[in-house]
């Protein structure tokens, strides 16, 4: 196989995967309610499971109890609304810090991100409206894709080799012009302000982050993939990383404004 088939040899599976999750997310997304509670509950749940295996120490079993926990937590959270997130979701970091496991702290702070990112994306398909679910789903997938190509085609100078050897900076900053330009495109729609042209690039750049922080939890845990749940992909963490660090911006953001899309 020669240096360039090399290059692109992870791109058919991935095209593959993605798709499929695609599907699935469409129509998940289009029916809403329970439904799409459920799916947002399994990924959650498989996330969290992912992370209790890498960093576990002893019994295995612990990884499928945590998982169980944090479906729970999760349902408990958005089908009863007075049970407060505040209320339900700390028992599960507190469960990580409570088994033996390695990088015990960091893995229980990855998994308040993920629980964060769970619950809002219900609430902003549920609250906000389908648009600006899509819109943040779209700005995780642009930047990928758009990193993805620019990267491996232009090259250049690592954005942070100590941690993630592959990503560039051209990749980064393709990552951030499309991100500016799918936002443009629902501004120009009529979906959204201005505003949303610079905080595309900004959810972007944290979807980056949440990429980032996984590439480094695994370098620390010594492991090349989350699992390998999803051919060309590696694990569903590794796949939503980027959306998990989006949502807990956006997440975050909303508390002090309300955001530039809807609809």
């Amino acid at each position: 196989m020669t240096a360039p088939s090399q290059q692109w040899s992870d791109l058919k599976p991935r095209v593959l995967s993605a798709a499929v999750m695609l599907a699935v997310g469409a129509v998940e997304i289009w029916l809403g309610g329970w439904w799409f509670l459920i799916l947002i509950t399994l990924l959650t749940a498989v996330m969290i499971w992912e992370l209790a295996q890498l960093s576990q120490r002893l019994a295995p079993r612990q990884a499928l109890t945590i998982a169980g926990l944090a479906a729970l937590c999760l349902i408990a959270d958005e089908g009863w609304p007075s049970l407060s997130a505040w209320i339900v979701f700390p028992l599960v970091p507190l469960a990580f810090m409570a088994t033996p496991r390695k990088q015990q702290s960091a893995v229980a702070a990855i998994s308040v991100a993920i629980l964060i990112a769970g619950h809002g994306l219900f609430v902003l398909r549920d609250e906000q409206g389908t648009i600006a679910f899509l819109w943040l789903l779209g700005v995780v997938i642009v930047s990928d894709v758009m990193g993805y190509f620019a990267g491996r085609t232009l090259g250049g100078p690592k954005f942070w080799p100590a941690i993630s050897p592959k990503k560039t900076w051209s990749g980064t900053i393709a990552g951030w012009i499309g991100a500016a330009v799918l936002g443009a495109c629902f501004v120009a729609a009529g979906h959204g302000s201005f505003w949303l042209i610079p905080l595309s690039p900004l959810v972007a750049f944290a979807g980056q982050m949440g990429d980032i922080g996984e590439s480094w939890l695994k370098r620390k845990l010594q492991a090349k993939d989350s699992s390998n749940l999803i051919p060309g992909h590696g694990g569903v963490l590794d796949r939503f990383d980027a959306l998990v660090g989006a949502m807990v911006l956006v997440m975050v953001l909303t508390r002090f404004f309300p955001l530039p899309i809807g609809g």
